[in-house]
């Protein structure tokens, strides 16, 4: 894939973000979820659990009543996409979207621009989109594979949320755990993560361009998904053999299987074991508390 084969100018995207949520906030495209956020330690991780606003949950609410009234027909929001939340075509197979409920500010979709499944394995074309944004952002990627990884749309979509996800704070609450000297030959895991995973390093040199890391992206995913079971053998096929989640910085890649989406009622996505979570009220809270942070990304892992 050459150079070209992005549709932006280099270096444009993060003001076409700012000026399209800018623009779907004016218009009331663009809803974001207000919450407030507390970081709790476990295990030696300083998690960042974010706790919905009251105001944020009544809307929410609102929102859920006007959408069961006027249709139970399941609707596709990417195709067509909102054009108030286009940001840009991001490669010939992609597009952009700014995320309609963000939790974080400049939260993109990187959206298949034909109707894909969310259950599809990630193909070289998902990396290189993602790797274009990844050149202008440093940020965390990430995929929910399937409804039980905590995929709420089922049109395939990667995720990239700026760093750092605590405020002022610590960029991955999870990489206190890694050890950056790892080779990058192989995949590691952590002994202090009590959930099946597999992380590998990238090579500065091999990830040089947005052409070159989506190649070596897709090697590492191929070679992480074996690790923890999910792909027994070199020909994957077209569709996943089991949910897991993906998170991807301009340094490292981690798979984690999953068994079910929550626990407990507590949702876990991606971002969950990248040590950021989000419950709906002081309630919830309180119950994740005593269960423990570690305890529920454990209970939802797993082959």
């Amino acid at each position: 894939m050459q150079a070209n084969s992005t549709l932006f100018t280099p270096g444009t995207l993060p003001d076409r973000i700012s000026q399209q949520t800018q623009y779907a906030l004016r218009c009331g495209a663009l809803h974001p979820i207000l919450t407030d956020y507390e970081i709790i330690e476990d295990q030696g991780i300083p998690f960042l659990v974010r706790i919905i606003s009251n105001l944020a949950r009544k809307e929410a609410q609102k929102r859920q009543q006007q959408s069961s009234s006027e249709s139970s027909k399941p609707v596709n929001p990417f195709l067509p996409c909102d054009r108030n939340l286009f940001v840009s075509d991001i490669s010939p197979t992609h597009h952009c979207l700014l995320n309609k409920y963000n939790v974080v500010d400049r939260h993109i979709l990187i959206v298949t621009r034909e109707f894909e499944p969310q259950y599809n394995w990630l193909t070289l074309a998902d990396f290189q989109a993602l790797w274009f944004a990844l050149a202008e952002i440093d940020g965390l990627g990430f995929y929910n594979g399937g409804i039980d990884a905590g995929a709420s749309q089922l049109h395939k979509h990667l995720q990239l949320v700026p760093l750092p996800l605590i405020p002022q704070g610590i960029a991955i609450p999870i990489e206190t755990v890694f050890d950056l000297k790892q080779p990058q030959s192989s995949p590691y895991q952590s002994h202090q993560l009590p959930f099946p995973h597999a992380i590998s390093f990238f090579d500065p040199q091999t990830v040089n361009s947005p052409e070159n890391a989506a190649q070596v992206s897709l090697n590492h995913y191929h070679q992480l998904l074996r690790h923890v079971g999910r792909l027994e053998q070199d020909n994957p096929g077209i569709q996943q053999t089991g949910a897991y989640n993906l998170l991807i910085t301009r340094r490292w890649m981690m798979v984690i299987p999953r068994s079910q989406d929550s626990w407990h009622s507590i949702s876990v996505n991606s971002l969950g074991f990248a040590g950021a979570l989000l419950v709906r009220d002081a309630q919830q809270l309180a119950e994740l508390k005593m269960l423990g942070l570690m305890n529920l990304l454990q209970q939802v892992s797993g082959l």
